[in-house]
């Protein structure tokens, strides 16, 4: 999958489906008159005084590029060639060979920016689980981390608390894994996460990443995660990927091949902000943005890792690799766009202007 893919997939999957058990009331949290949770009611906080941060989250959408793309707030410069050289290389062959999607392998350090998890939390030990049956320990009984660690695909982490924020440390990754959608990553990586319980729905994580085969110095990202009452976490495991992997064949520059040429009056008709509202969860909006530099279409997430779309009709485009299709009122006015994916097409409805519609 494509960064951008990725990212679509890793909201759609962890969406509840009304077929399936998901419909259960949380017990013993806030709700408004009307019965409905109060995710804007305060923080919980454990016995010990701490914030509690147990429950089951969700990555905001404003913050599931960086599940394709963790280096998405970079400068290019930032970026390692090497390490730029095998991103661009990846999705040139369509991540057919990522480890977590068509290897069934964990997601390692992945994990950490995007889906789903559900977060346990004691005093000495905070526990996360993850949709496709990994789980981190988080050791909090003062213990450092390990000097010299047999590498693992989800590390070793020892936490902290500074005040109201969890600060969590954690290093002796595999290499196994891939870092996104394509970057790699060594058994050098350290990651420090900063946890803050803003409200009873919102969780912001702040991770800081030094990575040396990625980037020269560290860096880091925001990531939001809203909080899924009233549902439950299931299972995902990818074994129908694996079996779909010998059939995925071409190159993402196979779309230029089927490439029409488009006018720039008439791509310009398409840019604009899109709302994707899910509709099991009306709380769950991704916002995409489709935007003109010169002749080409370029489309992403919140702002982020902006992707070119290769025009291949009037109306359809391929972004590497995945088909997207604008669509048009009576009156010849765009109305909304649909991407297909594998786990489920997506409409996403024309709201107005992009910011920076035209670059």
């Amino acid at each position: 999958m494509t960064p951008l893919r990725i990212a679509i997939a890793a909201c759609l999957v962890s969406l509840p489906l009304a077929a399936q058990w998901l419909k259960q009331p949380t017990l013993g949290i806030p709700r408004t008159p009307d019965g409905k949770p109060d995710l804007t009611a305060s923080a919980p906080r454990a016995a010990d005084g701490h914030p509690d941060l147990s429950g089951l989250w969700r990555v905001n959408a404003d913050s599931a590029a960086y599940s394709g793309n963790i280096v998405a707030d970079l400068k290019p410069a930032d970026i390692l060639p090497a390490a730029d050289g095998l991103y661009k290389q990846r999705l040139e062959d369509l991540g057919k060979d990522d480890p977590a999607i068509y290897q069934c392998l964990p997601q390692g350090p992945r994990a950490l920016f995007g889906g789903m998890e559900k977060i346990l939390q004691t005093p000495t030990l905070i526990a996360v689980l993850y949709e496709d049956l990994s789980y981190r320990q988080v050791h909090l009984d003062g213990r450092e981390l390990p000097k010299d660690p047999n590498p693992s695909y989800m590390g070793y982490s020892v936490g902290h608390w500074d005040r109201d924020a969890l600060v969590i440390e954690s290093t002796g990754f595999n290499d196994r894994t891939w870092l996104d959608g394509g970057h790699p990553h060594s058994e050098a990586l350290r990651i420090t996460e900063r946890l803050r319980r803003r409200d009873f729905g919102h969780l912001e994580v702040e991770e800081t990443l030094y990575e040396p085969t990625v980037a020269a110095k560290p860096w880091t990202v925001t990531i939001k995660f809203d909080m899924m009452p009233d549902t439950e976490m299931l299972e995902y495991v990818c074994n129908e990927n694996e079996r779909d992997h010998a059939h995925l064949v071409g190159k993402a520059s196979d779309d230029a091949k089927n490439a029409v040429k488009l006018a720039p009056e008439v791509l310009s008709k398409y840019t604009g902000a899109y709302e994707f509202i899910s509709p099991e969860d009306p709380t769950f909006v991704m916002r995409i943005n489709v935007t003109l530099s010169g002749d080409q279409l370029f489309v992403d997430i919140a702002g982020k890792d902006k992707l070119p779309m290769v025009p291949t009709s009037n109306t359809a485009f391929s972004v590497l690799g995945g088909k997207w299709e604008f669509f048009r009122d009576d009156q010849g006015r765009v109305t909304h766009l649909i991407a297909q994916a594998a786990e489920g097409d997506m409409k996403a409805v024309r709201k107005g202007d992009a910011p920076g519609g035209k670059n």
